[in-house]
């Protein structure tokens, strides 16, 4: 146990969250986790993430579960509108799904058991980790003597206030936290969303197993990105013909079209501002999207669209804080609450590990809050532009291998 056991608040409860939790929770401390979400688990959307090194490197310091956690893409080729590939990389990546993930962090932080696998031991050197969900964060204010004054409301509408000795931000690009320090911060749409799905491996053709499975899959046109990668199936199965083929879809809507509006509007009539979750997109937008990949994609996209039963929609949108440490370092923002990056830089989960992986190096005092601050903003502000240039290119400029 450290000399002095730190009594610790992350708000978010989604993988950054997670992360953080977990690295107070080794450290020896006594950490509560805030999920705004009334329900005990997040829910899966069912979307694929790329494995970058940094998350490989926090699995491979802290999972006690030790379940494999990735699908290895092997090539990354772009296609023609025919379908015939057209370049190639000979490029190894992991694919892995946010939902395989969530429940081995879950099984890590707080014990929860599932499908996905088996929960480990605590270790005796372990603080303690709670996991509270339908919990919203009002306010925050430096209390003095090093604390850390938190209102909140719990489940059940009640009303309380915690005196903690540090507060971790990990509530996502639409940061409630963040808002509460820096109201001026504010998120943007990008002018596209993603569209975004699955279909069971053993479902598709011998031509889309071949342009997919174990591939990283690329068309490029005027205005339109599609990209697709097989990622582990139900409760996280590696098992050829059990996986996954996931698709990200970029397309243009002007933010202030009708097109947009209606595209964000789901079938009970609710507006949506950043996500249209799975099971609210209306029967008529899908029937006509479907209708526009058979005109626009490759065969092999098309028909992963077509079967797809629970398709999604992402806003792409950028948010970048100008800091994230306050109250001389005992409230510090990370993940998404920092800078909130465009999906074509495949490093949201990888910028909540490494942040994670730096709070281990704060915490042990390896480095200071300084250069804790440095490390942590540096590569936000570095991805958070490569997002934003990569995404200008790919859906307002002209790429190199667009057909």
């Amino acid at each position: 146990m450290p000399a002095k056991q730190l009594q610790v608040i992350v708000v978010g409860g989604s993988l950054g969250g997670l992360f953080a939790g977990i690295v107070f929770k080794r450290l020896g401390h006594a950490v509560r986790i805030f999920e705004r979400n009334p329900t005990p688990l997040l829910h899966d959307q069912g979307a694929g993430i790329v494995a970058g090194g940094d998350a490989q490197a926090f699995f491979s310091k802290y999972d006690r579960t030790h379940h494999a956690i990735a699908v290895p893409s092997k090539l990354r080729h772009y296609l023609d509108k025919d379908g015939n590939q057209i370049h190639r990389e000979n490029t190894t990546q992991q694919m892995t799904s946010w939902d395989l993930l969530y429940h081995l962090l879950r099984a890590n932080f707080d014990g929860v058991e599932s499908d996905y696998c088996e929960v480990p031991p605590p270790a005796p050197s372990d603080g303690s980790g709670s996991y509270e969900y339908g919990h919203m964060v009002h306010d925050v204010r430096d209390g003095g003597d090093g604390k850390v004054e938190v209102e909140f409301e719990d489940r059940d509408g009640k009303k309380s206030s915690e005196s903690v000795d540090m507060l971790i931000g990990s509530d996502g690009a639409s940061s409630t936290l963040r808002k509460i320090l820096l109201p001026e911060v504010q998120r943007e749409y990008a002018g596209y969303v993603a569209w975004r799905g699955t279909v069971p491996e053993d479902e598709v053709s011998t031509a889309a197993k071949e342009a997919f499975v174990e591939k990283f899959a690329f068309y490029h046109s005027e205005g339109v990105q599609i990209l697709s990668y097989i990622i582990p199936g139900k409760n996280g199965s590696l098992e050829v013909g059990n996986r996954l083929v996931n698709y990200v879809w970029y397309c243009n809507y002007p933010q202030y079209s009708e097109e947009y509006r209606e595209l964000m509007t789901d079938s009970d009539g609710h507006r949506h501002h950043t996500t249209l979750p799975v099971g609210k997109m209306r029967p008529e937008i899908w029937n006509q999207q479907k209708e526009y990949a058979k005109k626009i994609l490759p065969p092999q996209f098309a028909e992963i669209v077509k079967k797809t039963k629970q398709p999604f929609i992402q806003a792409i949108t950028d948010v970048l804080s100008p800091r994230n440490s306050f109250f001389e370092g005992k409230v510090l923002l990370i993940g998404d609450a920092v800078a909130g990056f465009r999906p074509h830089t495949a490093a949201s989960t990888s910028q909540a590990a490494f942040d994670a992986l730096m709070l281990d190096e704060l915490m042990r005092g390896e480095i200071d809050n300084d250069q804790w601050q440095e490390k942590t903003m540096d590569y936000a502000r570095k991805m958070q532009r490569r997002g934003v240039e990569m995404g200008q290119r790919s859906q307002f400029g002209h790429h190199p291998l667009s057909r």
